[in-house]
Order: structure tokens, then sequence, then C-alpha cells
């Protein structure tokens, strides 16, 4: 079809949609010729009925993987049709169970027919075909339950806008934009403190002056965000890592994480054993970054932020 060979993988759901609407209305034809008067979408609920054995609506829906109301709604359409019927547990009365009536068992024994009819159909495309649809089909499913196709676009989003990412190194020129990329998240959730003041009027010479780096996330040629390492005279920690910013406007293209991979670089290039950092626990997008980094929480040292209350640390050169 050259509609789908010029949008390429993307209308993989409508591409899907038309096949699934060919093989139902080819299915709804075949129940005619068979005379039998079913739904597609009751097959599932018909089916697990079949075996016999009276169910709740629950178990039909734990069975076949279908929500509670998409099953009751099922079994009421059924039931209007004459082809289920509702009885009580002889256990527990106060539950309902769904049976196949006398006009559903006798349909199941002609539908049983057609399944093997069926079945034998799709054996022969699957046989002229290269591909195992239905293997397919299950791996699709499995690798969709274990990563949403949303998470994977998002992924991918992330990786083509990172190529429009440069880490670059601090110049005078990003000087207001350090200051207010930073006062910006201190302001929405806290208040600017005396040490903030500080590193953020003079970068110059109360970071990189002492020893300290600061790095420049720059998307498509605009800062989009700032990290800091700050040079600690501790016997443990030989760097800070600090002042992580991103731009609103940016935020969600996987900038931060880039800005915190590319301090940790800078910090093992330096020789650095182990860098620490302090946050706030309300900053979780913050928080998650970190742990993704590799960092992890500690306790019990001294701090001069009022609104730390969670500090971390990152073993280098293991």
């Amino acid at each position: 079809m050259d509609f789908f060979n010029k949008t390429g993988k993307m209308a993989i759901g409508s591409r899907l949609r038309m096949l699934t609407d060919k093989i139902t209305n080819d299915a709804e034809r075949v129940n005619k010729a068979y005379g039998i008067d079913i739904r597609a979408k009751w097959i599932p609920v018909f089916f697990v009925l079949a075996q016999g054995e009276a169910k709740t609506i629950t178990a039909i829906a734990r069975e076949i993987g279908h929500s509670h109301p998409s099953v009751s709604n099922i079994a009421k359409e059924m039931s209007a049709r004459g082809l289920v019927k509702e009885e009580k547990d002889k256990s527990d009365g106060r539950r309902n169970m769904v049976i196949l009536s006398a006009k559903g068992k006798k349909m199941s024994a002609i539908l049983a027919e057609e399944c093997a009819d069926m079945a034998a159909a799709v054996e022969e495309i699957s046989s002229k075909a290269r591909n195992d649809l239905w293997r397919a089909i299950e791996e699709w499913e499995f690798l969709l339950t274990e990563k949403p196709l949303f998470e994977r676009v998002m992924a991918a989003k992330k990786l083509r806008e990172a190529k429009d990412v440069e880490i670059a190194p601090f110049e005078a020129r990003h000087k207001e934009a350090f200051k207010s990329l930073n006062e910006a998240w201190i302001r929405k959730y806290f208040h600017m403190e005396e040490s903030d003041c500080k590193a953020l009027d003079n970068p110059q010479e109360n970071i990189i002056g002492k020893g300290g780096h600061i790095l420049v996330a720059l998307y498509k040629g605009e800062v989009a965000g700032v990290c800091a390492l700050c040079k600690m005279d501790d016997p443990v920690y030989d760097y800070e890592l600090s002042k992580l910013a991103v731009s609103p406007a940016v935020q969600g293209k996987g900038i931060g994480a880039l800005l915190g991979r590319a301090a940790i670089g800078k910090a093992a290039e330096l020789g650095a054993k182990k860098l620490y950092l302090e946050s706030n626990t309300i900053l979780e997008p913050a928080i998650h970054i970190y742990r993704k980094l590799g960092f992890k929480k500690i306790a019990g040292r001294e701090t001069e932020y009022q609104r730390c209350n969670i500090q971390m640390e990152l073993t280098l050169n293991k």
C-alpha cells in the first residue's frame, strides 16, 4: 500500500486496525455462513463458557484479560440473545454465575466445527507467509508489556533531541543564565539563602576561582541548563555536584541527565574519587536523575542550606 510505504512505521496502529477490520468482517461472514448469530467481541466469553462450567463475571474477566465492566456488558448482550443465563452460586447465594443456555450450548457445537475450519484456514495462510504472524503478535505483546510504546517513543525523542545538545565550559557570557536558571527553581520551591547568593552572584570567584567548574548545556545554540562542580576542602569528597538547573522550556529532553553525566566525567578526568551533593526530596525529577547517575543516599553531614533534607554521594574510578 503506497500510503503506508510513505508514512512508514508510525502508522502501525492504523495498519493493524485495517487488518483487524478485514479479518473481523470476514469472520462475521463466516459466522453467518455457519448460521451462528454471534458478535466477534463475544467470542472470548463464549469460548470460556463453552467449557461447560458456570463462572462469575470476575472469573471470566480474569481469564480473558478484559475489564469487569466489559465482560458484564457482553454477558448482558449475550443474555438478550438468549445465549447465556444467570444462576445463583450454590455455595454462595450472593454471587451470580453465568452459564450457556440451551441455545448457547447448541451454538457451541456448531462453533467448534467453525473453529476447526478457521484454524485450518489460518494454518494455510501461515504456510504461505514468510513470517509467523501469531508468534510475532506474542512477541510484540510481551515486549510492549515489558516497555510500552509510549515509553519507547519518549526514549527515542530524548535520543534525537540529545543530538542538538552541546555541553560547553562556562564563559563570562553565561553568567546571567547561570543565575536566572537557578534562581527560578530555588524561588519556586524555597527561598534564596546566603550561599546561593554568593555562588550565583559571582560564580567566577566563588566556584571557578576556588578550583571548581561550571558546565553549560546549549540546546540548538541557546543556554538550556547549567551545572556546577564545587571544589570541596574535605578528606572524603573532592567535589560537590551543585546548582543543576534546566530551563522549564526544554525540560523532558534529558538535559539534566546529560549535564550530570558530563559533570561526573569532568570530575573523573580531574582525578576525583568521590562526589557529594545536597538536595530536597520535593525535587523528585532531580532525585530521580541523581539515582540514575549512581548517587546513593547518605546522612550525618552538616549543611549550610536550610532546604537540604537529603545528602548523596557517588564513588568514582572503582
